[in-house]
């Protein structure tokens, strides 16, 4: 398990800050984030530090996803009331990452007044068909 020294996410894997613990095993620690954003808000962080999805390996990244819909079951039943659930992974500063060793956010939905929003734009009209083909080959060109 590759740790680094300032990280905070690795120092609370270690039990060097404390925590709210909802699960750990060998490859993640689940905990509760300290600004729960609604009740339940628990962050899933793989124990080896890598900044985000860009520096997962495909093992690395099975063993964490893998894990999601375990905390994700253990929230919908703790808390019976939750009407949905938001998976998040925000990889960099420009998507909103604040901490840089990788993290999913579960944030659990109980109503549409719980302080919590996502807006996806629909730019639909501002490509062509061609433009929307050449996206997809960019990107079919790279997949490894």
């Amino acid at each position: 398990m590759s740790v680094m020294e300032n990280c905070i996410f690795c120092k609370i894997i270690n039990q060097e800050i404390p925590s709210y613990k909802v699960y750990e095993d060998d490859k993640v620690y689940a905990f509760l984030d300290l600004s729960q954003v609604t009740k339940g808000h628990t962050l899933l962080v793989p124990k080896q530090h890598v900044a985000d999805i860009f520096d997962y390996d495909e093992s690395l990244a099975s063993e964490v996803f893998a894990r999601v819909p375990k905390v994700a079951k253990a929230l919908e039943k703790a808390f019976p009331e939750m009407e949905g659930l938001n998976i998040l992974n925000n990889n960099k500063e420009l998507a909103y990452q604040s901490v840089f060793h990788s993290h999913v956010h579960l944030i659990p939905r109980y109503s549409k007044k719980d302080d919590f929003s996502i807006h996806f734009g629909d730019h639909s009209e501002k490509q062509s068909k061609e433009e929307m083909q050449a996206i997809a080959e960019a990107i079919k060109e790279q997949v490894k």
